[in-house]
């Protein structure tokens, strides 16, 4: 078996094992109490297959090239020294990055009264400006809580200036646009910028990008809801589709397919182009080094294709029915049942992936990866409870958000710089394609059963798994610390790590 062969099998079963929880559950569900039409079901089974194989082909290509570029570009923009040429290439790049993002568009799609164009500028410039104040926090070594914590009262400030109905959807915004295509490429420029940093807090800065940048988006669609001052709730929400037969069900994947390699083909040019141009006017680089970066490229294209073809064809519809089903029969079993879904689904998220990789990888094992992917998965569990309760009582999201980031931000006092700098950032990460194409639909279905209001009650689901994760990545921190005063053998390496803040990158 060839070397490529063996990384494929590798990132296929790694896909599998993240994806058929998550399919046995609803399988489960199918047979017992919640009975699924054969054409409901068998769209979900094969956008299964799809989203297996699409995180096959996206977690190679982004090991390839979306973070060997990220990590370049981040290197050689500080090695410039030059801070004009940094913050206006940090201000494009993040401008571009976020309306490569497929997920903007959907959000786009659900804001009430703005139209799609502004709503999407306006993020995308919040993004270019965050990504600005995130890399100078960099260089400057400016400490996240306090910044965090100044950030998001403002946030929570202006929600009290926009309608209710539109506040779910605000805070949505944050992690909806730090997806598959912006985190890969984020969290290497931040590693690229710390990487020619020699000082010891290095390493605990190398985090955090995706952090703030998840700011951005809720202050921007906040500013927005008070200009437009959007009335009423109408929102879309999703129809399951029973088809009739095998040809008419290959039909629906092959008319959406080339849809989603369009959207990709949009999303990836611009930080194609934008690398090109560095490439040819600074990083030259040559011979196997570019070729990898390409294939990655490449692979990257098919497996973010692949991935939104089966989750959105497959899995939205799947999740929208479920949701009605059991929200008219068994509303009240929805809270164990979505927390359930909930701690295997944040498994299946592709920049999951690539977080709990790089945290790995920076820490030299001192945080696995399997500690990370259990911290979220109880956190985004969690959530998605909070999220369902929500749903079948129509308790405003406020109720849930202000004390939640009030501990969160409490928190990023007493953990250790590296876990607070993660945690955040995962925060963004957690909220995926799989939580809007899935949970959302889940959430909505649920909703419209028990009549509730799909704006202010069903959206929010993204909020929370944003939030969740900020409490439960520092609260292993916290056991971290606790356990190297102890003096843990098996914690001694973290515990110089973090200490001293030195690695080697």
């Amino acid at each position: 078996m060839s070397r490529l062969s063996q990384k494929l099998a590798h990132k296929f079963k790694e896909a599998f094992v993240a994806v058929m929880p998550v399919v046995g559950i609803l399988l489960l569900l199918s047979f017992t109490i919640a009975p699924m039409p054969t054409g409901v079901l068998m769209s979900f089974l094969l956008g299964s297959v799809l989203v297996m194989v699409g995180m096959m082909f996206f977690t190679l290509g982004a090991e390839m090239s979306m973070t060997p570029m990220g990590e370049k570009v981040g290197a050689r923009m500080t090695q410039s020294r030059n801070l004009l040429l940094i913050v206006f290439l940090a201000f494009v790049l993040g401008v571009i990055i976020t309306i490569s993002e497929p997920d903007l568009q959907v959000l786009a799609r659900l804001v009430p009264s703005i139209p799609d164009t502004t709503i999407i500028l306006a993020v995308a410039v919040g993004v270019g400006i965050f990504l600005v104040a995130a890399i100078l926090r960099m260089l400057f070594s400016i400490p996240l809580p306090p910044l965090l914590v100044v950030l998001y009262i403002a946030a929570f400030a202006l929600v009290f200036f926009v309608p209710n109905e539109f506040r779910a959807i605000a805070f949505d915004s944050g992690g909806v646009t730090t997806g598959p295509m912006t985190v890969p490429f984020i969290m290497a420029l931040g590693i690229g910028i710390c990487a020619i940093r020699d000082d010891r807090h290095a390493a605990d800065d190398s985090f955090g990008l995706v952090a703030l940048c998840s700011i951005g988006p809720i202050l921007a669609v906040l500013v927005l809801g008070m200009v437009f001052m959007p009335a009423g709730s109408e929102v879309n929400s999703v129809a399951a589709h029973d088809v009739a037969d095998s040809v008419e069900l290959s039909r629906m994947f092959t008319g959406e397919l080339p849809v989603y390699m369009m959207e990709i083909v949009l999303s990836l040019l611009p930080i194609v182009v934008f690398f090109a141009l560095f490439q040819i006017i600074s990083l030259k680089l040559q011979g196997r080094t570019l070729k990898k970066i390409v294939i990655g490229l490449v692979y990257t294209f098919i497996g973010l294709t692949l991935f939104l073809t089966g989750a959105n064809v497959g899995f939205m519809p799947a999740g929208s029915y479920l949701g009605s089903v059991l929200g008219e029969s068994f509303k009240y079993i929805l809270i164990p049942i979505g927390a359930l879904i909930g701690f295997f689904i944040v498994k299946a998220e592709p920049a999951v992936y690539v977080l709990n990789q790089q945290v790995e990888e920076l820490t030299d094992g001192g945080i696995s990866a399997k500690a990370m992917g259990i911290s979220l998965s109880v956190g985004v569990s969690v959530s998605v409870a909070l999220a369902m309760i929500r749903v079948l009582t129509g308790i405003p999201i406020l109720y849930f958000l202000i004390p939640g980031y009030a501990i969160a931000l409490g928190l990023s006092f007493l953990t250790p710089k590296i876990f607070t700098a993660i945690a955040f950032d995962s925060g963004g990460v957690a909220s995926g394609p799989m939580t809007a194409t899935f949970l959302l639909p889940l959430a909505q279905g649920a909703c419209t059963a028990v009549g509730g209001d799909l704006a202010s009650d069903a959206f929010g689901v993204v909020a929370m798994v944003a939030m969740t994760p900020l409490i439960t990545i520092q609260i292993l921190g916290l056991i971290h610390r606790i356990k190297q005063r102890k003096g843990s053998p098996a914690d001694l390496a973290l515990a110089q790590f973090e200490d001293d803040a030195i690695i080697e990158l």
